[in-house]
């Protein structure tokens, strides 16, 4: 009793590997004889049946050396001479290793009449070759004629001693094959009594780790239930489940007080999330309605003061178109900020925008078209071209000393369409670039001439709408070279644009080309 305690108060990692130690070698040596006898059993069988494998493979390369002979005095071809004499070779060397090892003095004086037979086929065959390459014809066929003879007979001496030796080989297989059964059932007897031996051992060993276990994930269960008020568990041992389980006491003591704090925290923190909620939730709120509000006053400012000057030099008729493309710029600009329009929306919103800019330029400005009027129903996010039309007017042809032109493309590639706006400003080098798609520039407050919706803010809005790669890019060869803005969307099905609207749109366009030369 006091050694069975002292065992349950080792550590379980003790307990564990004596026990393992104690089966592992019960087994060991077990299989070591069960190994040791069932090979000895094995080598004794293979051991009968060797001689017929060699009488075999003996007979086979007897056969293999003839063919080649016969192929070669046939057709006196290189490759059945070589292969002739490698296999007269194997033969020799195989023939030197076959033994009778056991057997009657008759199996004795077979293996003797083949050897000798052996020899005398093997002569007279290597004569027949050497004739046969001396182009003697006459004494080649008599010396095959001869070896064939031998051949023959040594076949039938081979297959009279394999027999020989079988009939004698199998009546000591039996007794083997009967002492192997008994071996087997004698291992397998002894293997279950190990089996059932290690079971019990392990059994009564892991009853003392098992049975404190058992209570701790019962008392553990109900814990999850949430029964907390229950009994603590009783330590009956100094091992690691005794440490666990005392642990799992002041766990329990800890977690009746922890709910309560729990509890009283809770609110607080509810309180806490839904106010960042709101808070979050206004931010959002917040920054849309500044996005939307992005149009610029001095902007605004300008364009009227430019169309109060405009009003005073001419007649009503251009100052009331004019005012009339800069309410309708605004009123888009107004309404449309956070949603989705058609690509021939935006280019009648790039018009205006281009016919108030060379209002207050005199026509500085060339703004050059080439639509494809198949992808004008395509939905792209609102206020996409007119920040890339502001950027070339602000930094591609503003300060240059020649005539600043600006096109605008739309065409169709592969299964994208394409918008471009190409300027011949001042264009950029590569670094700029690679800042602008990587979202590096540091953004600005809105200039006195823009709306404040940078290209940082059509990137994302293009990228958010459809989610694809090669999007939106920007090319340029150097400086003085311009540059060009490519957008490719998918093309999908085109909506249909109204004719009414083209028609209008056609003649806005060629009453502002006139309003724009005018100027």
């Amino acid at each position: 009793m006091k050694n069975r305690r002292r065992f349950a108060n080792l550590s379980i990692q003790t307990r564990l590997t004596i026990l393992f130690l104690l089966t592992t070698a019960l087994i060991f040596v077990v299989n070591v004889y069960v190994y040791v006898n069932i090979n000895q059993m094995i080598g004794r069988i293979e051991e009968v049946y060797s001689s017929n494998v060699s009488l075999n493979e003996l007979s086979d390369k007897l056969t293999q050396i003839h063919e080649n002979m016969t192929l070669y005095l046939k057709t006196k071809s290189t490759e059945s001479l070589e292969d002739y004499y490698k296999r007269e070779q194997e033969y020799r060397d195989q023939l030197e290793d076959f033994t009778i090892s056991t057997g009657s003095s008759e199996l004795k004086y077979l293996e003797k009449s083949i050897r000798g037979l052996s020899d005398t086929y093997l002569m007279r065959a290597g004569e027949a070759v050497s004739a046969k390459r001396g182009r003697n014809v006459s004494k080649y066929a008599d010396l095959y004629n001869e070896s064939t003879r031998i051949y023959n007979y040594l076949k039938s001496s081979i297959y009279s001693l394999n027999n020989e030796q079988f009939r004698y080989s199998s009546s000591n297989y039996a007794g083997l094959l009967r002492s192997l059964k008994y071996s087997e059932f004698f291992c397998l007897t002894i293997l279950v009594l190990v089996a059932i031996c290690n079971i019990l051992v392990i059994i009564l060993s892991t009853r003392t780790i098992t049975g404190p276990l058992s209570l701790l994930a019962s008392r553990a269960n109900e814990v999850s239930e949430g029964k907390l008020e229950g009994e603590l568990l009783k330590v009956e041992s100094q091992d690691e489940i005794g440490v666990v389980t005392k642990a799992f006491n002041q766990m329990l003591l800890s977690l009746r007080d922890y709910i309560e704090q729990v509890k009283e925290n809770m609110e607080r923190e509810s309180a806490m999330k839904e106010k960042d909620l709101r808070m979050n939730a206004a931010l959002k709120e917040a920054q849309l309605k500044y996005l939307q509000a992005q149009i610029n006053p001095h902007f605004l400012f300008n364009t009227l003061n430019a169309g109060a000057q405009l009003a005073m030099l001419e007649g009503a008729d251009r100052t009331n178109t004019y005012i009339r493309k800069m309410a309708d710029f605004f009123r888009y600009n107004i309404k449309k900020d956070n949603e989705l329009t058609t690509i021939a929306d935006e280019i009648e919103l790039v018009d205006n925008y281009v016919y108030i800019l060379n209002v207050r330029f005199s026509g500085d400005i060339h703004f050059e078209k080439d639509i494809d009027e198949s992808l004008t129903g395509i939905e792209i996010p609102s206020m996409t071209l007119q920040p890339i039309i502001e950027n070339a007017v602000n930094y591609g042809i503003r300060n240059i000393d020649w005539d600043g032109v600006i096109k605008l493309s739309v065409y169709r590639e592969d299964d994208r369409a394409c918008i471009s706006v190409r300027d011949n400003g001042i264009g950029m080098d590569q670094e700029m670039i690679d800042r602008i798609l990587s979202d590096e520039l540091v953004k600005s407050e809105p200039t006195g001439d823009s709306n404040g919706i940078g290209l940082n803010n059509v990137i994302a809005r293009l990228d958010l709408h459809f989610n694809v790669d090669n999007v939106f890019n920007i090319y340029s060869e150097g400086e003085n070279k311009g540059t060009e803005v490519v957008i490719r969307v998918p093309a999908g099905t085109a909506a249909a644009v109204g004719n009414d609207i083209k028609q209008g749109s056609g003649a806005d366009d060629e009453k502002q080309q006139g309003d724009m030369t005018d100027v």
